[in-house]
Order: C-alpha cells, then sequence, then structure tokens
C-alpha cells in the first residue's frame, strides 16, 4: 500500500464535516479509499476558480477551513497576478507543517544549521517570504532580514554580515549583479555559495541559471510552491534540471490541461496537488495551473526542466505557441541585457508580440536575431535607456496584455 493513501484518508476523516467547502464539494465521495485509484476516481479537482467564488460569497475568508476562525493566527494572501488576491489562513499544527516543508527544501540545497542566510526583499502577505525565513531560524540558520533597503545598501549587508547564502526571485538575483557592477561591488565577491531562487522558473532555465551562477560563484537550487498549497520542491544536488518534489507532504498527480486525463511519462502536463498535512485549510486534487514534464525518479517521479509554464500563460503567435520561459532563456542568453519588457497586442486582427530590453541597440537588434532564428518569428525589439523599466523584488510582471 502507497504511504500516501493513510495519509489521504487521514485527511479526509480530519476536515469532514467541518470543512464547509469539501463537505458541500464532496456529497458522499469522502472514504475511506481503499487505493489511490480509488481516491482520484471519487474526488474531483479544485480549481482557482472556485476557490475565488467561494470567497466572493463568504467574504473575506472563504469556507476552505475546517476549525473556527479563531484557530488560526497566520493571515498570507495571493499573490493576485491572475486575478483578485486569496486570503490564505492557517492554525498552528498547519503553519509547522509548512516549516517542516521548507526545512526540506533548505536541506536539499545543502544548507545547514550555521549557515548564514541573507533575505533580500521587503516581507508583504506572501506565504514564501515568511514561511522561508521562519523555517531557517527554526532549523539554526542566521536568517538576515534585507527589507526596506536599497539594493545597494542590500549588498553592503550582505557582505558584513558574512552570508554564503542568498534567497531571492532570479530577476532580483540578476538585478544585484548590475547594481553590483554600477557600485563597484561586484556580487562574485561577497563570497555567497548558494542561492535558493523562487517565484519564478528561472532557477530550472539552464541560461538563467548560468548567468546567476557565473556572476555569483554560487550554485542555483530552484524551488516552487504557492500559497494556497505551501514549499512543494527543490532542485535535485546531481542534477540541476530536475525539480523534487515532497511527496511525502503532497500526493502529486500530472494531467493533460484539455482532458484532465493523466499524462504518461515524459509528457507535459500540468501538475495536481493534495495537500497530505495542513488540516486546518486543505486542498485536495488541486490544479495548481503549472506545467510540468514527469519523469521517473525513485518510487514516485521528478519534473525534468522545472516549471515549464502556465496552463493560461501561453500566447499564440501566427500559429507558434509561446510560454514566458522560453522567452527568458533566449533573452538570458544574450549579454548586456538588464530588464526587458513584452507587450501581447490583441487589439489586431492577429496577435502581435513585441519586447523592449535596456540594451543598447546593437544588442537589441542580436536579441530579435536571436528570437527569429530560435523561434522562426520576427519579433520588433525596440532597446530602452537603463532604469527606464520596472524592477522586481518578488514575482516579475514583464508580459503586458493590450486588448
Amino acid at each position: 500500500m502507497s504511504p500516501q493513501l493513510p495519509a489521504i484518508n487521514e485527511l479526509l476523516a480530519a476536515i469532514l464535516p467541518a470543512n464547509r467547502f469539501y463537505d458541500a464539494k464532496l456529497g458522499e465521495r469522502r472514504g475511506p479509499f481503499h487505493s489511490l485509484d480509488d481516491f482520484t476516481a471519487s474526488v474531483p479537482f479544485t480549481t482557482k476558480d472556485e476557490l475565488a467564488a467561494d470567497h466572493e460569497a463568504h467574504p473575506p475568508y472563504g469556507t476552505t477551513h475546517s476549525f473556527p476562525l479563531e484557530s488560526y493566527p497566520r493571515f498570507h494572501q495571493t499573490s493576485g497576478t491572475r486575478g483578485k488576491p486569496l486570503i490564505w489562513l492557517d492554525d498552528p499544527d498547519g503553519w509547522s507543517w509548512v516549516l517542516d516543508n521548507w526545512e526540506w527544501v533548505w536541506r536539499g540545497a545543502g544548507v545547514e544549521p550555521g549557515h548564514v542566510a541573507f533575505f533580500p526583499f521587503s516581507f508583504g502577505p506572501f506565504l514564501g517570504f515568511w514561511a522561508g525565513f521562519e523555517a531557517a531560524t527554526r532549523m539554526g540558520i542566521r536568517a538576515v532580514p534585507g527589507g526596506g533597503l536599497s539594493s545597494e545598501n542590500r549588498l553592503h549587508v550582505l557582505q558584513r554580515s558574512e552570508c554564503r547564502v542568498l534567497c531571492c526571485t532570479p530577476t532580483y538575483a540578476l538585478h544585484l549583479v548590475g547594481v553590483g557592477e554600477r557600485t563597484g561591488l561586484p556580487v562574485g565577491s561577497l563570497g555567497i555559495e548558494t542561492i535558493v531562487v523562487c517565484g519564478e522558473p528561472g532557477g530550472s532555465i539552464p541560461e538563467v541559471r548560468e548567468r546567476i551562477e557565473s556572476a555569483w560563484k554560487a550554485r542555483v537550487f530552484d524551488h516552487h510552491g504557492m500559497t494556497e498549497i505551501g514549499p512543494v520542491s527543490v532542485s535535485d544536488k546531481r542534477d540541476p534540471e530536475l525539480l523534487l518534489l515532497r511527496h511525502e507532504a503532497y500526493f502529486c498527480e500530472v494531467i493533460d490541461p484539455e482532458t484532465a486525463r493523466p499524462t504518461g511519462s515524459g509528457d507535459t502536463g500540468e501538475l495536481v496537488l493534495t495537500t497530505l498535512g495542513r488540516h486546518g485549510s486543505p486542498l485536495l486534487r488541486y490544479r495548481t495551473g503549472d506545467l510540468v514534464r514527469p519523469v521517473p525518479h525513485g518510487e514516485h517521479f521528478a519534473l525534468e526542466g522545472g516549471i515549464l509554464g502556465r496552463a493560461d500563460d501561453m500566447v499564440v503567435i501566427r500559429g507558434i505557441n509561446i510560454h514566458p520561459g522560453a522567452i527568458d532563456a533566449i533573452v538570458r542568453s544574450i549579454d548586456g541585457i538588464g530588464e526587458y519588457r513584452v507587450e501581447v497586442d490583441r487589439r489586431a486582427a492577429m496577435t502581435e508580440l513585441r519586447l523592449q530590453v535596456e540594451a543598447i541597440a546593437a544588442t537589441a537588434d542580436q536579441l530579435a536575431h536571436e528570437l527569429r532564428t530560435t523561434l522562426g518569428l520576427r519579433i520588433p525589439v525596440a532597446a530602452v535607456e537603463p532604469g527606464t523599466l520596472p524592477t522586481f523584488e518578488v514575482k516579475a510582471r514583464r508580459w503586458q496584455i493590450l486588448d
């Protein structure tokens, strides 16, 4: 018997009938289940649209809670990049489970008690920052906060605190490279040995990962998670092309986004997760929207190439499917580009794509050539002055849709 099946049955027994969202959703389909196939055949998917509708109907917190609201001291919310942010609450046991998963991420990246880690961002309501920081302190890592500082001052604090670990988005790691070059404090001289990147898929894009590692002279580990799900993955130490999933904490599935049927090994599909230990605010068979390619790894599977994109992020330009990760890989393969922005213009009869890059004109022309060679599309690229485009500490929002 799979060890996940008892955890699934324990989860259902713990949350029903008190959890109003799932009590109504599941009806009589609540177990106990005798196999994982029985579970997947009986329990429907949960979608973000359902959660959003539940929050709208029952503001401000929705009905996905298994305990009285006074049992939930932790407040977080999603980024809102795809609609109104969802508020997500955790009881103490659920939050401890989240921290357990982040400790697994730290250990997977080779970070140990006694190490010093720097967090160069201002803490907002997103779960990942708080969970990563608190898990670090709980396991004996000295966690150095960098909120409320300029990027230049963050580099100075990083240097003085003798940090060996950095935790940030791939975008911000690259932004600090440019800041260090302009201020005479090259990041490769700061002694960072390990960089855990999250919030964007760049850590599993070879071109992005290699640029970060080359500049910082450090090893990059990718990680991903979601506020409503928790910390999920970390790069394999032996193979940076693989993203490992914490199967003991999540029941993981990959399905075809169109048919919702399970995909085969090596086929791209949508990651579906069930939170096995977050009883206070559970999610059953949650369609994350993340596109992944599962490959066998031990008794379970890992993700080849990390998070490949999102099912709702893909745009079709003259019959060619384009994901943001493909554009990011091409941009980061060229030296001399700072920030960039992508415009998707749907106002004409045919959707058009164009880029702005902080670079000289010759570099912009080189990028246009690479885009045409790699994608088979003519995509206009305009050069703009450094500092023209916004920089991002958290999830980068480079893609603009013009309707």
